[in-house]
């Protein structure tokens, strides 16, 4: 006798694809109409299915393990950005990281850095009680601008309108390398909290020489330099074995948009082998696997891999809607009250980013006008990667123990990196995804005001035009404003002078 079986897997698999279809059937009206962001419209599916109609359980899939449900939103954010870094990387021309080193390295070092600092200043200076070496681990979570909200933005009709093509690909490259680079300032933080913080207690070694040594070998020798040399030659090697196989006719059509999908799920995997950078080795291989731009010509037109990017896109913010804590912004037991973590949210996407943007505008070549400057300030959203690295950290700090339990400046760490990183992402979701349609509506506000305005101005002139002039001297009559203003009262004309003496002598010959 057939049964209904409401299962997670069912329940998942019918809200998952019923939304999908629902949005596509009105895609186009909402991106190139009403101008909003698919992320925006998945974490608001994902708070609704999640926290409104329960079809969505995380909880339940994790088996309300709290450690289970870390592991799970790591795992899909590894996979969304390894998708969406291969992709950034094949999208910007060949020889891009080459040709526009400049501006990138000014982004990538002083941008970034700056971007840190500022950010952990504003922490410890909002958040009760906490140390500057916590605020710079939390800031090292929200420095990278995100690969999937910047895509995004810089993509589609308004982006095309109004963005000019250069800083697109420079807004594209950096926030694919930056993603990756994350490393360095994240685990700066955290050795020095794990061997200097709370005299290092539970740790055989301790110090900040240890800690700054670990830093050195393990995070810029292994991490970083190794994932820019494993990315390099992967990209390389993929590049030259699907040319040959192209050349040889081995390759079909329906296999050949999606080789740089497999290509970044390839990296990740062998990179969290390994234990390297994932992240910046995507990037990399997707930039060398373009490096001649050849493939990029050969897939312009095809909408595989960008259909395949956005199922992957809306799944993981439809995710962040439903795992985000957001009962815990309010209430988290007075650590971090909620006007403060407001107050946090919208400095920091005011003052992260724009002042090191501003300083360094002369010296990139795309920030021509002050417009493209503050828009390359204002643009760098927080998503995906700032969740990789959040929980990246906790699972760091979940290995910081003393007799068996974590120790408990870890722990304090732990819940402001929860609350603080969880909170800036979903400030810059909501405002970066409604800045795009509120700058349109305000620009088509200020159109109709315009418009009203000379209308009214035309509807003056008209009516001065049609005013009577003073009363003609002779019949009495009011003249034309026209011959009132050809004929002014002090012309001289005698009164014995006739209308025919006032023409040109051709005409009245």
């Amino acid at each position: 006798m057939p049964t209904i079986a409401l299962s997670n897997f069912n329940v998942f698999c019918a809200v998952m694809g019923g939304f999908v279809i629902v949005y596509g059937l009105v895609s186009h009206f909402v991106k190139e109409r009403l101008y909003m962001s698919e992320p925006l419209i998945a974490v608001l599916a994902g708070v609704v299915f999640n926290h409104g109609t329960k079809w969505l359980r995380p909880d339940e899939y994790t088996l309300f393990d709290a450690a289970n449900l870390e592991t799970t939103t790591l795992t899909f954010t590894r996979v969304a950005l390894g998708v969406q870094l291969v992709l950034a990387g094949v999208q910007i021309p060949g020889k891009y990281c080459r040709t526009e080193w400049k501006s990138l390295a000014l982004l990538l070092g002083p941008g970034m850095t700056g971007m840190w600092v500022t950010s952990s200043l504003l922490m410890w200076g909002l958040i009760p009680h906490l140390s500057y070496l916590h605020a710079l681990a939390v800031a090292a979570c929200i420095t990278p601008t995100d690969p999937v909200l910047s895509n995004s933005i810089v993509k589609g009709k308004f982006a095309d309108q109004n963005i000019p093509v250069d800083m697109q690909n420079l807004i594209i490259a950096e926030s694919g390398a930056n993603d990756g680079l994350g490393y360095p300032f994240l685990f700066f933080a955290l050795y020095l909290v794990k061997y200097a913080g709370h005299h290092g207690d539970g740790q055989p070694q301790t110090g900040i020489g240890h800690a700054m040594a670990y830093w050195f070998g393990e995070t810029w020798c292994y991490v970083i330099i190794l994932s820019i040399i494993y990315g390099t030659v992967v990209g390389f090697l993929a590049r030259v074995a699907l040319r040959f196989a192209k050349r040889k006719a081995w390759v079909d059509h329906e296999n050949f948009p999606f080789f740089p999908i497999a290509l970044g799920l390839f990296v990740m995997g062998t990179c969290g082998i390994i234990g390297t950078d994932d992240l910046l080795a995507c990037f990399v291989a997707g930039n060398v696997f373009n490096w001649d731009d050849w493939y990029r010509s050969k897939t312009e037109s095809d909408s595989f891999a960008p259909t395949i990017d956005m199922v992957i896109n809306l799944a993981i913010f439809m995710w962040f809607g439903a795992v985000c804590p957001w009962a815990d912004f309010v209430h988290n037991h007075g650590r971090i009250p909620f006007y403060r973590l407001l107050v946090l949210g919208l400095l920091i996407l005011a003052f992260r980013r724009l002042p090191v943007v501003w300083l360094m505008a002369r010296k990139i070549r795309q920030c021509q006008t002050i417009t493209h400057t503050v828009f390359m300030g204002y643009f760098g959203p927080i998503g995906v990667g700032a969740a990789f690295y959040l929980h990246v950290a906790m699972e760091f700090l979940h290995l910081i123990q003393t007799d068996g339990h974590v120790r408990e400046d870890a722990e304090d760490l732990r819940e402001v990196l929860r609350l603080v990183v969880w909170f800036v992402i979903m400030c810059s979701i909501i405002l970066h995804g409604l800045s795009v349609p509120a700058g349109k509506l305000g620009s088509q506000i200020r159109g109709k005001l315009s418009g009203r305005q000379n209308r009214a101005e035309a509807q003056a002139r008209r009516t001065r035009s049609l005013r009577p002039g003073p009363l003609d001297a002779e019949s009495g009559m009011p003249q034309s404003p026209k011959r009132a203003h050809k004929l002014p009262p002090h012309a001289g004309v005698s009164s014995g002078s006739s209308e025919l003496d006032l023409l040109p002598k051709y005409v009245t010959t």
